[in-house]
Order: structure tokens, then C-alpha cells, then sequence
């Protein structure tokens, strides 16, 4: 049988151990181009572009939220 603890672990000491598993909303930053916002350091899904240059040719350019 493997180890075992000595002592019950209190309900406040776990609550403090789990209380950094919360969601948390995804960072957003505005696309330089079009101004949607997206991920960071990710291509626009709208316009294709990341860095000032184009990365992903888009069939149909998507209307900007906003």
C-alpha cells in the first residue's frame, strides 16, 4: 500500500489549493489592419495578416465586428 496522509486535510486548505483553477477570459488585442479583435501573437482570421504582412490569402474578406 503506498503512502497515506498523517492528517485530514482541512476544507479551507483545499479550497486555497483549487481557488487558482478558475476560468479566466482569453487575452484580446486589436488587429492593426482591421481592427477586429483577436489573440495575440496569432494570424487575423478576418484580413489574413500578422505583422504587417499577409500570411493567409481569404477567399471573402468577413465584415469587421464593431
Amino acid at each position: 500500500m503506498g503512502a497515506l496522509p498523517k492528517r485530514k486535510k482541512s476544507k479551507s486548505r483545499a479550497a486555497q489549493r483549487l481557488s487558482h483553477n478558475a476560468l479566466k477570459p482569453p487575452a484580446l488585442v486589436e488587429c492593426p489592419q482591421c481592427h477586429t479583435m483577436i489573440m495575440p501573437h496569432r494570424a487575423c482570421p478576418t484580413c489574413g495578416t500578422y505583422q504587417g504582412r499577409e500570411v493567409i490569402t481569404i477567399k471573402a474578406p468577413k465584415k469587421a465586428a464593431g
